[in-house]
């Protein structure tokens, strides 16, 4: 894992005392709100729905197991007791009091981590794939670009004040699990035909009231040259990029204005200016980032433990937990343990502090110190040997992150909605604890397969609703709460928005609705497809139909 060096400390230290000055001048009635909100938003503090809510970065969702004891203190003892991981591997927390943030802020200094550029017109907190640097299908680490990405963008003077927020996200794998096709920059790390590793790159993806899957405009890029093409792309972004209207600023408005093609030739020509220049990584400078990614001195261990598969064949609910929870490890006779944290009835992508303390102890004993925080809002122990992983699963059912639906109809993203954010329309954490509560079966669960439900209280879209296999929407209809639900959508590698089947539905309907939904995959199901196999292959109509003439 990368460590702070002295600059790092010196530079997130210098800001905590910055903005401890200037809270104890909003407390003190110096500072107006107005005048406060853009210095607080420069640090993660919003102003939300009944309290002031922090946004802690965690870089490309990777944790150590004493960073994760610190966000738990933090929410022992400046909140309420838990912390809300979100969308894009960050952590929140819903109830800090504003005099305590700048102690918040330097305790997160001493493990290394911050609140900046969670928030405001700039390059927001890098996502990675929640497996990088120990899945079976990686080309390459991409943590490594990530933290280079990272390194570059803080506070970088050109970028600090952009048109809109600014998000990047990087996927080492075929398999895409960090949903880049819908961000402002996505990048894939690809082999050329010499069997080069360089970077796809997509630009002008993204959600919120006009969702649009991202443009390639290069099929291939050497790695040398990431950040000076990154630079020509934020540089024609901030040029042409709109501050006249909030709705129309994103980079995917201005790309769709002037076409891909185009926006991809105006990033040329920006580059040859940069190309091999100063922007450029110095001289050692990518090995010494690579070497903090160096793989954990594995133990070599046979590709299949025996202990583990009598363990599957003894206990159902434990091989239930292993076919829907692990993923496949690069190294032999190692798993990747997904823990889920959307038990049935649950609130997605909470956790308390004791569960934060119960996943730093596991990590450390388990997982060779290492934790992941996925976009899903899920934790990942990355590194566990197999003839540890029914031990650790009889802990994780102890602790309430064993629940084995992962990737299931109820390991549902949901956003804060109405309960928490000023933004939204509606109620996002009761719909998801009613379809989670109705699908709560575990052979039922496992029957219907994939199935990826994603729920968002306003059109800004932070339940990542539009490429839900089943997305739901929240929406005011004179006062009351309505849902839209969209139907299709997907986030990975063959990325596709969800259309929209028909006019909202109140509150109290929207489990039926899913449930009518699934009722009527599983009616039209083919040998071994998922739900969204079974709608791209009969398409939209057939379920329109039944849930209009049920709802």
């Amino acid at each position: 894992m990368y460590r702070y060096d002295e600059f790092d400390h010196a530079f997130v230290r210098q800001r905590v005392d910055q903005f401890r000055d200037q809270v104890s001048r909003r407390l003190s009635g110096e500072l107006s709100e107005d005048e406060f909100k853009p210095l607080r938003l420069m640090n993660g503090l919003y102003l939300q729905l009944h309290a002031y809510m922090l946004r802690v970065a965690i870089p490309y969702g990777t944790l150590s197991s004493r960073q994760m004891r610190c966000l738990a203190h933090i929410a022992r003892t400046y909140d309420k007791d838990y912390g809300h991981f979100t969308t894009r591997q960050n952590i929140q927390y819903n109830w800090p009091a504003l005099k305590d943030v700048p102690d918040i802020l330097m305790d997160l200094a001493a493990v290394e981590m911050h609140a900046l550029q969670t928030s405001g017109n700039c390059i927001r907190n890098v996502t990675a794939d929640q497996y990088a640097g120990a899945a079976a299908d990686e080309i390459e680490d991409p943590r490594v670009w990530c933290e280079i990405i990272r390194q570059w963008s803080s506070l970088h003077p050109e970028f600090s004040f952009l048109p809109r927020k600014f998000k990047i996200a990087v996927t080492g794998a075929p398999n895409d699990r960090a949903a880049v096709a819908v961000h402002d920059i996505g990048l894939r790390m690809v082999r050329n035909e010499a069997g080069e590793v360089g970077f796809q790159v997509l630009v002008g993806g993204g959600q919120g009231r006009t969702p649009v899957i991202g443009s390639m405009i290069r099929a291939f890029l050497p790695k040398r040259y990431l950040l000076s093409y990154l630079e020509a792309i934020l540089r024609v972004y901030n040029l042409l990029g709109r501050r006249d209207n909030i709705f129309k600023a994103r980079i995917k408005i201005l790309v769709q204005q002037v076409g891909a093609q185009v926006f991809a030739d105006m990033v040329e020509d920006e580059w040859q200016h940069l190309k091999d220049g100063p922007v450029e990584l110095p001289d050692g400078e990518l090995e010494r980032i690579q070497a903090y990614f160096a793989p954990p001195s594995f133990e070599p261990l046979p590709t299949l433990h025996a202990g583990f598969v009598e363990a599957k064949d003894r206990d159902p609910a434990f091989a239930a937990w292993a076919r829907s929870n692990l993923a496949d490890h690069r190294e032999p006779g190692y798993a990747i343990v997904n823990l889920s944290l959307k038990p049935v009835g649950g609130v997605p992508g909470d956790a308390t502090s004791a569960q934060m303390d119960t996943v730093a102890d596991l990590a450390d004993r388990f997982s060779l110190g290492e934790i992941r925080v996925s976009h899903e809002q899920n934790l990942i122990l990355p590194h566990v040997r197999q003839k540890d992983l029914h031990s650790l699963w009889q802990e994780l059912t102890a602790v309430g992150f064993a629940t084995a639906n992962i990737g299931l109809i109820s390991d549902i993203i949901a956003c804060p909605g109405l309960d928490y954010c000023s933004l939204a329309n509606a109620r996002s954490i009761p719909i998801a604890q009613q379809i989670s509560t109705r699908f709560a079966e575990l052979d039922r669960m496992h029957d219907i397969g994939e199935l990826k439900v994603k729920i968002s209280g306003c059109i800004n879209a932070c339940g990542h609703h539009h490429v839900g296999h089943i997305g739901i929407l929240g929406v005011d209809k004179k006062g009351e709460e309505f849902y839209q639900i969209t139907l299709g959508g997907d986030a990975t590698e063959t990325a596709e928005l969800g259309r929209l089947v028909g006019p909202a539905l109140p509150y109290d309907k929207v489990a039926d609705a899913v449930e009518t939904l699934v009722d009527t995959y599983l009616e039209h199901r083919q040998g071994g497809e998922r739900f969204l196999d079974t709608y791209r292959r009969v398409g939209l109509q057939p379920f329109k139909e039944k849930l209009y003439a049920t709802h």
